[in-house]
């Protein structure tokens, strides 16, 4: 009997810790574990890395790589995000002037850092005015959470940063029982396997961070075989993607994003009635 090809995660190079981490994951269930896009051609593929990689191989890869819509962030719920959120264009967030956190969506642009910014001025100009970033109120916070998310359930998690600073630990019950809340109210509207981080306030009280690509993000001290669980679904096949994911594959939000930000501005451009 011919013996079946495995399937492939392929990574990008060089490997982060995390991509070690999801190597020997993978390769302990029979995956081969490459970085080498040539050797994945014609085979069952998934991948872990960055957005510049993914957009070049995943249309000769087949791959159908799952991120939140850019506007997610803003639907959250005022009690689950506890600041004002609003996407925007870069050109609109450099005429601010006042303090803002500025970011792009789902860690996509990887030349325009998150920041607070004191106005809009202080921004890098070498950027298209057209970029999308969200634009918040400033809140700090005194603990920040990930948490891997697959059919709107915790798989894994791990608290990232305390004040700001790397500092990773597993998570505790307040911060499992808060992401529960806010996957209970917005999971409808997200991936089906999805990163999202939320983090304890300085002031008290929880918010939502952001939501994220699960094929880049750091797993910190979450367990890597539940994060494998949740990137194998995140970046994938693109055949093997079920009609519940399909608004969230790259492309399409992309073009989604876009068509919103051509209707805000003609509805803008419209004369008054």
């Amino acid at each position: 009997m011919e013996a079946r090809t495995p399937p492939v995660l392929l990574l990008s190079a060089p490997r982060t810790s995390t991509g070690e981490l999801l190597a020997r994951a993978a390769a302990w269930r029979g995956y081969e574990v490459t970085d080498r896009a040539a050797s994945a051609e014609g085979r069952r593929v998934h991948w872990y890395g960055g957005p510049r990689a993914a957009a070049r191989l995943a249309g000769p890869l087949g791959l159908g790589l799952l991120e939140p819509a850019d506007d997610w962030l803003t639907r959250v719920p005022d009690p689950l995000l506890r600041r004002r959120v609003r996407l925007t264009t870069l050109a609109e967030a450099r005429a601010l002037r006042e303090r803002a956190f500025v970011k792009p969506p789902s860690a996509k642009i990887d030349l325009l850092p998150a920041a607070v910014h004191e106005d809009g001025t202080s921004l890098p100009g070498g950027l298209d005015g057209s970029t999308p970033v969200l634009v918040s109120g400033v809140v700090e916070f005194a603990a920040e959470y990930r948490l891997f998310v697959l059919d709107g359930s915790v798989l894994t998690g791990s608290r990232y940063a305390v004040c700001g600073r790397l500092d990773p630990a597993p998570l505790d019950a307040e911060s499992l029982a808060f992401g529960r809340t806010v996957l209970e109210a917005t999971a409808a509207g997200l991936p089906s396997a999805v990163c999202l981080d939320i983090g304890r306030l300085a002031a008290g009280g929880w918010a939502v961070v952001e939501a994220n690509m699960a094929w880049f993000a750091h797993c910190y001290a979450s367990e890597p075989e539940r994060v494998l669980d949740t990137v194998l679904r995140a970046a994938g096949p693109i055949a093997a993607v079920a009609s519940r994911d399909r608004p969230y594959l790259r492309g399409e939000v992309e073009e989604r994003g876009a068509d919103r930000e051509r209707g805000r501005l003609q509805e803008r451009a419209a004369p008054s009635v």
